[in-house]
């Protein structure tokens, strides 16, 4: 299908973005890498009355160190957060997750922020933001304010940007004694997550110190198991560590359709889970 039509601006710098925006009005949108929304303009799913594009703005395309924060740009690629050797050192389990996203076409393109503005919940990243304890970075017409990834997805398809807000940055804390690993279980080659699981540890003495586990295509938002993160304490063998992943389910909202049930997937949950822990302990 032929996109709608729709004005195009191609500003150089994110205050320019921002009141492009503004005077744009509430059916603008942003585009980075595309990926997400080329598709929707397409298919007719989207409208936008103008697109705003951030490729022109180069401040937003570096991945630097703020103490014990990486700072990664808004229009930074996920080829580029694959061979960036401060992700690699700091963050593996972001450059591990992202490996999983589609295929080299799309992370040539697509971008860390764009996947976590699209705010889908079958994406890989926002879950793995989730667990990081990401903070996202948001420039708007009153100044710049930062929201935590556990406050950044509000519902499906639904963030915590407003309509003449710009994501600039996604400042994510290093791992530091932190290891972590991403489980997912897709039906085809570079096709959705039906379910994904992040999960991060921190050991002592070959047992489980304190845990996080976050959930991708669980809800209408990425999720924590907080039960199984607080069972997880003192794990230290496959039977413990099965008897928390039983518990990852709980308290999410996994949708029906025609890829998966809720039971299916509140089942594959448990098992990649079990499967992420159990790979760092």
């Amino acid at each position: 299908m032929i996109p709608p039509s729709f004005d195009y601006a191609a500003p150089t710098t994110v205050d320019e973005a921002v009141s492009t925006l503004r005077d744009a009005g509430e059916d603008a949108k942003v585009i980075a890498g595309g990926q997400s929304l080329i598709p929707l303009l397409r298919m007719r799913f989207a409208a936008p009355s103008t697109l705003v594009d951030l490729g022109g703005i180069d401040e937003l395309r570096h991945v630097t160190e703020d103490g014990d924060t990486l700072v990664i740009g808004s229009m930074v690629t996920h080829a580029t957060v694959l061979r960036d050797p401060l992700v690699n050192e700091h963050l593996p389990l972001l450059a591990k997750a992202t490996a999983t996203v589609a295929d080299r076409q799309v992370r040539h393109r697509g971008t860390f922020a764009g996947s976590l503005a699209h705010a889908d919940p079958a994406g890989d990243l926002p879950a793995v933001a989730l667990v990081l304890g990401a903070e996202m970075e948001i420039a708007g017409p009153g100044g710049r304010r930062t929201v935590p990834a556990a406050e950044f997805f509000v519902d499906y398809l639904q963030s915590a940007l407003a309509a003449d807000e710009v994501l600039v940055a996604v400042r994510v804390p290093k791992q530091g004694a932190w290891v972590g690993a991403y489980e997912k279980f897709n039906r085809v080659a570079q096709g959705w997550a039906l379910v994904g699981v992040a999960a991060m540890v921190k050991r002592d003495n070959g047992t489980v110190s304190e845990a996080r586990v976050a959930l991708t295509n669980m809800a209408s938002t990425p999720v924590r198991a907080t039960a199984t993160e607080a069972a997880l304490a003192g794990a230290g063998n496959r039977e413990a560590i099965g008897a928390a992943a039983a518990r990852a389910a709980e308290g999410t909202r996994p949708g029906d359709d025609v890829s998966a049930s809720a039971d299916y997937r509140r089942h594959l949950a448990t098992v990649l889970t079990k499967r992420a822990v159990a790979s760092l302990v």
